[in-house]
């Protein structure tokens, strides 16, 4: 395949109802930071090379599920918990990654892991 047809980026869009209400999560309790262009009705926020549009504008379909790769679940698992976030499932140590769920203020759910604990979750 010829390097002009190089995909540079893959980002979900997640339909919201508040952008304010949206950002005061994944700006104020998961560190991403918000697009300087994003507005009202629709934005994009990143962290560490990855992002996440969230629009207003009737993008997206509620209760998305999103694949969030760390290189430490545990630890954003126990910031999430002391930042007062509820947990939709907790930590669970698979073969594949040790891994928990949580949910945005839209139902959206992040699936977030990282590389499978030698321990018990």
């Amino acid at each position: 395949m010829s390097s002009s047809m190089r995909i540079e980026n893959i980002c979900p869009v997640l339909g919201v109802a508040d952008i304010a209400r949206s950002l005061a999560f994944y700006v104020d309790c998961l560190g991403f930071e918000d697009a300087a262009w994003g507005d009202g009705q629709f934005t994009y926020v990143t962290r560490d090379g990855g992002g996440i549009y969230l629009s207003t504008l009737g993008h997206g379909h509620p209760e998305m599920w999103v694949w969030v790769g760390v290189e430490d679940a545990r630890a954003i698992h126990d910031h999430l918990v002391s930042c007062g976030i509820a947990i939709r499932r907790g930590l669970e140590n698979k073969p594949w990654a040790l891994e928990f769920h949580v949910e945005d203020p839209d139902g959206h759910v992040l699936w977030i892991g990282s590389d499978p604990d030698d321990g018990a979750a």
